[in-house]
């Protein structure tokens, strides 16, 4: 998977996960709230996936980018 398909993914799991929340909160839901909650965590981790495949990337790219520099 790639890293913009982790940010979607995590953005979108981290709204569902506090509109679960909101919800179990207006409604006295603690099994709601405590889903939400974990949703929420879920969709954190996805976004942080997808900045570390990016970041993982970009570190390839400028290595690569050095090494075709040393060569020339």
């Amino acid at each position: 998977m790639g890293s913009t398909t982790d940010k979607i993914k995590g953005n979108a799991n981290e709204a569902i996960g506090k509109a679960k929340q909101g919800i179990g909160e207006a409604t006295g839901s603690d099994r709601l709230k405590g889903e939400g909650a974990v949703q929420e965590v879920k969709g954190k981790g996805q976004q942080a996936m997808g900045d570390a495949k990016d970041a993982a990337k970009e570190a390839i790219d400028r290595a690569a980018a050095a090494a075709r520099r040393a060569t020339e």
